[in-house]
Formats: C-alpha cells, structure tokens, sequence
C-alpha cells in the first residue's frame, strides 16, 4: 500500500474535525508530564473541545482550501490542536489557562471565527469570558433597571397607602 493511501484517513480525520469549527487552537506541548497531558485533555473533553496530536503536514492538507489554512506558519515542531464547534473561545481561555500551571504548554496561534491571530492575540481572546457568562452579564444589566423601576413603584405605592 502506498503512503498516500495510509495517510488519507488520517487527514479525512482532521478534515471532518475542522468542518463547521468555530476555532482551532495549535499548541506547543513539549515539556509537559503525562499528568499534566491528561488533566488538560480532561478540562478540553469536559469543556467538549477536540485535543489531538497530529503531524504538521496531515493538518496542511487538512486544512487548505478552509479558513484554517492560515494556521500554516504556526505548524512547526511537535502540535497538537484544540478544536471547538461550539464556543469560539473556550479553547484559548482553558489552554491559557492550564498554561499558568504548565508552562511548558505553548500557545502558537489559532484561527478563531475564520480570523487568524498569533500567539499574543490568543492571549487576549483567552481573557474574553464564555458565551454563557456573557449573556449573564447582559441579563443582569437588563433585569437591574427594571427591579430597581419596580421598587421605585413599590415604594411610591406603600408610600399613598401609609397617607390614606
């Protein structure tokens, strides 16, 4: 069997990872324990994030033709990637985040919502907080001036009602 041949599902793989991904972080990993790889993996796998290691140039191939292409210049040394359909920071808040306890863990770049950003853009996406916590936040800041009007009404209404 050719060598094309045995490599083709490994980059289908990779293909059918990136389809409909919101980012693809790559990361350095070298230096860090076995313990450590497998927490990581266990916070990105709770997290519902992809981590996998694969060679650079399956990824090239993977990848060309898609937004993720432009990871190209990062794709040097030992990689893997952390891959989320869902929640386009996730990925770089727990990488960033395991990298304070681990810094061995390198982030080199990501494509996050079809943008390219490098290792120091990556930091600053890490620092954007979930989705989730976000939509709190605006719920909260819609909700406060209603129950504040609310009161506000409530008091107006005992105030009459003490008068009378």
């Amino acid at each position: 069997m050719a060598k094309v041949e045995l490599k083709q599902p490994i980059v289908s793989e990779i293909k059918e990872l990136l389809e409909g991904a919101e980012t693809a972080v790559v990361v350095d990993y070298r230096g860090i324990t076995v313990a450590q790889d497998t927490e990581l993996r266990k916070n990105l796998r709770e997290a519902g994030i992809s981590y996998k290691v694969y060679k650079n140039t399956m990824i090239r191939f993977a990848a060309k033709g898609t937004d993720f292409e432009a990871l190209g210049p990062v794709l040097e040394g030992p990689t893997a990637i952390a891959v989320s359909k869902t929640d386009a920071t996730a990925p770089a808040r727990i990488l960033a985040e395991f990298a304070k306890k681990a810094p061995a863990l390198e982030i080199k770049g990501g494509v996050v919502e079809g943008v390219f950003y490098d290792a120091k853009a990556m930091e600053k996406i890490s620092s954007i907080p979930s989705r989730e916590i976000l939509l709190g936040k605006l719920l909260g800041s819609i909700q406060s001036p209603i129950t504040n009007f609310a009161r506000v009404l409530k008091q107006i209404a005992d105030g009459q009602g003490a008068e009378a």
